[in-house]
Parts: C-alpha cells; structure tokens; sequence
C-alpha cells in the first residue's frame, strides 16, 4: 500500500489563513505488514533523529488504526519525503495527513475526504494548508462549526510553480507572534478586497489579475523582514515572468506561478541572482491524497 500527498503553499498573499493551493512534491509512505514494526526514511529530514524516527505520524497513526482494528498488527513504513521542512510547505500538513489516511487504510474502514479533512483539522486548525493536501488544486477554505467548508478549483496544466527554497527556516511560532495585535480598517478592507479579488481570478482564471489580487497589507511585510533578501526574491520573480510572488505559508519559501513559456527565464534568473538558495519547479497537484493498494 502506498500513500502519497502533495505539498502544499497556503496565504497566497492576501489570502491569509484562508487560500492554499497544492504542489505536485509528494511525500510518500509504503506500508507493508511485518513481523515486527520498523521504520525506514529517505529524503528530506532523513538526517534528523526526531524526524527519522516519525514520531508524528506514527502516533497519529497509532490513535486510530488501535480505534478503528482490533487486530494489532505490526508494519514496515517506508518514507519517501520529497517536501522540504520547516519551510512554509505544508510537511505538518502532510504528516498529519498521511497518518489518518494510512490508518483507516490498513483497517480496510471507507473514510471520504471529508472526514479525513476534518479529522485533520484536530490536529492542523488552519485549513488553508490541510484542504490542498487532501483535495488538491486550489482552495478557498474556512471553518464552521468545527468543519471545514471549502471550494475547490483545479489549476490548468499550463501553469507552473516556481519555488526558492532558503537554507534556513522561519519559525511557524514567531512568525504569528510579530504580526500586529491590531490592524487599521483601511488594511482589513484592503485585504478582505485583495483576497475576494485573488479567488475570483483563480475561479474564474484569469491570470492576470494575480499580480494585483495576491497583494498584501497583512502577514507578508512582517514575516518577511526576518529575511530581508527574500523581498528582493519577490521582486526579481515579478519582473521576470511571475504571475504573482507570495510567501509560502509562514516562510520561507518563496512560492511564485508563470505560464510555462516564462519558466525557463524565470528559473535562471532566481538560479543566478538567489544561487545560494534551492530553486525548484514542479506542476500543480489537481488530485490531492492519494492511495494505491
């Protein structure tokens, strides 16, 4: 059995907390039943003890599947994990994810994406991040009830993503803690515009209007100031073919999107100018989690 899920890029400008779209870099897991429990990992995090180990998903995978089986089986997991940590790309997200998935999958128990996405929500309460994750495409997402409600919309095969990767994080924990108690009505108008603006654009594609929807007067300028080089990223990306340029999460990913005409020029140019940051490009993921057995 084999499951994958994608990365994901949440706020998307001025649609924080909100907005998220998923990004065809997949971590996978293969479960095999086993003689005795092992755990093997190769990829990102591979070197680090707490994450080689997969403390997380195995005790989220731990509380249901003893839920859900009254057979206690052991299993081999075999970790393939291409999303970078701790960089603003949904890894919790996908964990979180995984974990469930693979619960319910090895007790052979149906569970809908719905539910799945709920269940996650206990443990990720921002659903900008898990919606990509399970659904895939791009999503608008909020929570009522303690239940997500989302739109979903799929991202055309013409467009591409272009990430720049920095060789160091920004803390999830002290990104939220520097942004301001308080914000003016004129920056909450401004951004509840910007983002109504964004998800039309995406729901009704029409790119061009992503330059100027994905603006923001909330989260970017605040995050960003802890790595000041990354609004000169911003910047190069936008004058050289990027249809919009936004901070991936909480950072300090720099996630952009262009036509794929514009990929090539865009990705040389951030190569040469940022060579001391990763730069990568992948597709769009329309598909979300998904499962092999």
């Amino acid at each position: 059995m084999k499951i994958c899920v994608p990365a994901s890029s949440a706020n998307l400008g001025s649609g924080f907390d909100t907005l998220g779209l998923a990004l065809n870099l997949k971590n996978e897991v293969i479960i095999k039943p086993a003689k005795f429990h092992s755990v093997s990992l190769m990829g990102e995090g591979s070197n680090i003890p707490a994450i080689k180990d997969n403390h997380m998903f195995m005790s989220i995978f731990n509380d249901f599947y003893h839920n859900l089986s009254q057979n206690k089986k052991n299993f081999r997991f075999e970790f393939f994990n291409k999303i970078p940590l701790t960089r603003g790309l949904g890894s919790s997200s996908s964990v979180i994810v995984s974990a469930i998935a693979s619960a319910y999958s090895v007790a052979d128990v149906e569970l809908s994406k719905d539910k799945l996405l709920n269940f996650a929500l206990a443990y990720e309460h921002h659903p900008d991040n898990i919606t990509p994750a399970v659904m895939g495409g791009f999503n608008v997402s909020t929570v009522k009830n303690n239940e997500v409600q989302y739109i979903n919309k799929k991202i055309p095969k013409h467009l591409k993503a272009v990430l720049v990767i920095p060789n160091r994080s920004m803390s999830t924990n002290l990104s939220r803690k520097i942004l301001p108690y308080k914000y003016s009505k004129e920056d909450a108008v401004f951004n509840i515009s910007h983002s109504s603006l964004l998800s039309a654009a995406f729901m009704s594609e029409n790119w061009e209007m992503l330059k100027t929807a994905s603006l923001d007067k909330i989260h970017q300028q605040y995050r960003m100031r802890q790595m000041p080089e990354l609004f000169n990223v911003q910047k190069l990306a936008l004058n050289n073919g990027a249809l919009m340029s936004t901070l991936s999460g909480s950072g300090s990913t720099i996630f952009s999107m262009c036509y794929e005409e514009n990929l090539d020029k865009l990705q040389k140019k951030l190569k040469k100018s940022f060579y001391h940051f990763k730069v990568i490009t992948c597709d769009f993921d329309n598909y979300g989690l998904s499962i092999f057995k």
